[in-house]
């Protein structure tokens, strides 16, 4: 079973409880404003998704890592590698991303655990490249993007919903684990 830890945070695989923390932060507007069309998601969306995230990890050997803080058990929301399928043009990359409940924003919790999850793609899984996919205007997203040492490659356009999208990369030379 693979697990990180880092100073604050255990990134791990997911668990049945999990479900409802998640589906919380999946529900927060707030949260989701960036994601997709912005609509917040489920019960029922949140525990397909936990699901497909978890074969990824047996299909890949990488996938969505669960957030946990350390100092108090609870769940934080995810971050981790995935193929980013929903984007065709990009079908044939490794993406990192990352999803947190709002009350753990301006925490550095983003930041801590995408860097270990960098580090655990480069390093750990052997990926010479990782891209991360931002909406234009989620100036959250790329602060901890510029933090990570990835750079703007391109702008594509959301192929369902036209919106522009920001493609940073990093690739195993590059990085300053």
């Amino acid at each position: 079973m693979i697990e990180i830890r880092t100073p604050r945070l255990l990134l791990r695989r997911w668990r049945d409880d999990d479900l409802v923390p998640m589906a919380d932060i999946n529900a927060d507007p707030q949260v989701m404003r960036w994601i997709d069309d912005g609509s917040v998601r489920d019960l029922e969306y949140t525990a397909e998704a936990i699901e497909r995230w978890e074969e990824e990890w047996d299909d890949e050997g990488f996938g969505l890592f669960a957030v946990e803080l350390l100092a108090s058990g609870e769940l934080a929301g995810f971050t981790g590698l995935s193929v980013p399928e929903s984007l065709p043009e990009l079908a044939a990359e490794v993406a990192i991303s990352w999803r947190l409940g709002s009350q753990f924003w301006g925490q550095g919790y983003a930041s801590e655990a995408a860097h270990a999850t960098l580090e655990f793609a480069l390093q750990d899984r052997g990926l010479d490249r990782v891209i991360s996919v931002v909406r234009i205007g989620d100036e959250a997203s790329e602060n901890v993007i510029r933090k990570l040492g990835m750079a703007l490659e391109r702008e594509i356009e959301h192929p369902v919903y036209g919106f522009p999208l920001h493609v940073h990369a990093i690739d195993l030379t590059e990085f300053d684990g």
